[in-house]
């Protein structure tokens, strides 16, 4: 039997099972949709994350998760958002790229101690497995998440 991982829909955030070497087609081209609201699981963008989705996202997914700490006010977090929306494009299916507003949601910035914006955390299945904070560009986000073990 296929080996079944966890994968949190971006829009509903419903929890569904997609076979593990359906992850294996190339970036932009796996077709699967939420069994609960019936829209692409993958959609090549970043999420925005709130309290309740966050923690679905960060530890129910099988699938490596980026997090993108950030705060509207902050110029090197705005100056990085298209280059996180690209390697969002590029890293899909095989890691989930997220954003969580730190001045909306101040309590889940407290509990990981983000110091500084934007910070970028890597989680896998609940457990953080590495950070790197500062504006990034596409192909150096990609790099780092390749580094840290997730992606192709």
């Amino acid at each position: 039997m296929a080996e079944s991982l966890h994968i949190v829909c971006p829009h509903c955030h419903t929890t569904n099972r997609i076979a593990a070497e359906r992850l294996a087609a190339p970036p932009g081209t796996l077709q699967a949709d939420c069994g609960q609201c019936h829209r692409p699981l993958f959609t090549g963008e970043p999420v925005a994350l709130d309290d309740g989705s966050f923690v679905r996202h960060v530890e129910r997914s099988h699938i490596p998760v980026v997090v993108d700490f950030w705060a509207p006010w902050c110029g090197p977090c705005r100056t990085m958002a298209p280059a996180f929306a690209q390697a969002a494009r590029a890293l899909e299916p095989a890691v989930r790229l997220a954003k969580l507003d730190t001045e909306a949601h101040p309590g889940i910035g407290t509990r990981y101690a983000i110091r500084s914006i934007p910070t970028m955390v890597m989680f896998r299945q609940g457990q953080e497995v590495g950070r790197v904070s500062g504006a990034m560009g596409a192909a150096d986000i990609a790099r780092w998440v390749h580094s840290m073990g997730g992606g192709r």
